[in-house]
């Protein structure tokens, strides 16, 4: 049975757009940031040497990783004791609150050392706001879903991540082409962070103005709600938190070379232009943005488990290839980043239910938070900078091609050996169980049975 049948389709639209519009806020900075990349290495480090100046820069974007498992830790907590839409109100508040300030932020020439040293804490802060918000946009929408349809509601969250994407690479395509250099200089990088300061306070309505989800609603009138959710989600889920991990590797490099690294990557390494990096980048995103209903309708169908095998046997088997293409023309780098956009697409359409559905709902937001926060501060966050590092030390630009395909044979391996299909089970349960038919909580709850498709 639906865990909140009596919602209409005008309902879950309202649901799903304050999930949307709050993690577009929140994943529309990384865009920007990676846009911006060049220019932010000139303006906040002295320019001995433009190879350091954007290493030093790749190096904040991966501290802004850095406080992200604190925030999973803080909104994992918050959300599993005084509910989901309360912690996604208060992370995108504080995500859009930073990005203004970097938008207002003095540069390396007026402020010297200081500039990066505040760029760096502002990004922590958004670190710290991110480190809560993509586990619980996904707990949120997954909760008020119907039942046999989670990955398709689902789906809006890692769409939405592409569709920021694809506005922060719009934006930077408009004011590359249409300002000069001093005015880049001068003003021009600042308006992608600015922008993000309305676009956050609508966020924040949209969320103020709907109720918890219905599961959580429900552990509260059982009085079930977890007093130690993050002590006990370790204790408890050690074997999902270390499997989600697994997989998420893959996910998070393959998604921030795809997406903050590729445009540094085809203007420095293989020699376009800024305009044709930023046009490749749009291609990809689009790419990535009409597979991931199509994507999630299959892990409705077929489950999560088959399509996290396709995805992740498909980074091991064809990135090499796509990083190869890259190198071949702005044909080739279209179509060589759209293959990465795809498996991103196929990988994360699945990864959203999974990782909602294989925790019991009073632990369900601490433990998806560490699990998925951990793959992503360890490996997506350093992804561009790991990427540009072994790209100098072995002198070939294939070098991040078989970083990912290594990773993505261990999240294969993962997937195979260790992940069990999550689709069939109750959301509602508080049990750690992952069997068909097993008790779903103190009610003795069974798994509901999926619909025909």
């Amino acid at each position: 049975m639906t865990q909140d049948s009596g919602r209409t389709a005008a309902d879950r639209r309202k649901i799903t757009l304050a999930t949307a519009i709050g993690n577009f806020v929140e994943w529309f900075d990384s865009g920007a940031y990676a846009v911006m990349s060049a220019t932010i290495a000139g303006l906040f480090f002295p320019q001995y040497d433009s190879t350091a100046s954007l290493l030093a820069t790749w190096a904040i974007f991966a501290g802004g990783f850095v406080a992200r498992p604190v925030g999973a830790a803080f909104f994992g907590h918050y959300g599993d004791r005084l509910g989901r839409n309360k912690a996604l109100a208060l992370s995108v508040l504080l995500m859009s609150g930073a990005t203004f300030f970097i938008g207002v932020l003095p540069t390396y020439a007026s402020l010297g050392l200081a500039a990066p040293i505040l760029l760096f804490l502002l990004r922590a802060l958004q670190g710290f706001s991110t480190g809560g918000e993509y586990t619980g946009a996904s707990a949120f929408i997954v909760e008020y879903a119907p039942d046999g349809k989670r990955a398709r509601f689902a789906g809006a969250v890692p769409m939405t991540v592409g569709v920021a994407s694809v506005a922060g690479s719009m934006v930077g395509v408009v004011l590359t082409s249409t300002l000069g250099d001093a005015a880049m200089q001068s003003w021009g990088w600042r308006v992608p962070f600015l922008i993000a300061a309305p676009l956050g306070l609508i966020g924040l309505y949209l969320r103020s103005r709907v109720e918890d989800t219905p599961v959580f609603r429900e552990l509260e009138q059982r009085q079930e709600v977890e007093a130690t959710p993050l002590r006990d989600a370790v204790k408890l889920c050690g074997r999902q938190i270390a499997t989600l991990f697994g997989y998420s590797i893959t996910n998070a490099v393959g998604y921030y070379l795809m997406s903050s690294y590729m445009i540094a990557y085809m203007s420095q390494e293989l020699g376009y232009s800024s305009s044709m990096a930023m046009l490749t980048a749009v291609v990809a995103m689009f790419a990535y943005c009409v597979a991931c209903p199509l994507a999630a309708r299959a892990s409705d169908r077929y489950g999560r488990k088959p399509l996290l095998l396709i995805a992740c046997g498909g980074f091991a088997v064809l990135t090499l290839p796509a990083f190869a293409l890259m190198g071949t023309g702005l044909a080739g780098a279209m179509a060589g980043t759209s293959v990465l956009a795809v498996l991103v697409a196929v990988i994360g359409t699945s990864n959203v239910p999974a990782l909602v559905e294989m925790f019991p709902g009073h632990l369900r937001a601490s433990g998806s938070a560490i699990g998925y926060t951990a793959a992503y501060v360890l490996f997506g966050g350093t992804a561009p900078f790991v990427a540009t590092g072994l790209v100098a030390a072995s002198g070939t630009a294939l070098a991040p091609g078989f970083y990912l395909a290594g990773l993505a044979v261990v999240s294969t391996l993962v997937v195979a050996l260790a992940f069990r299909e999550t689709r069939h089970l109750s959301l509602t349960r508080t049990t750690v169980t992952e069997e068909p038919g097993a008790a779903a909580g103190p009610a003795a709850e069974e798994a509901a049975p999926l619909p025909a498709s």
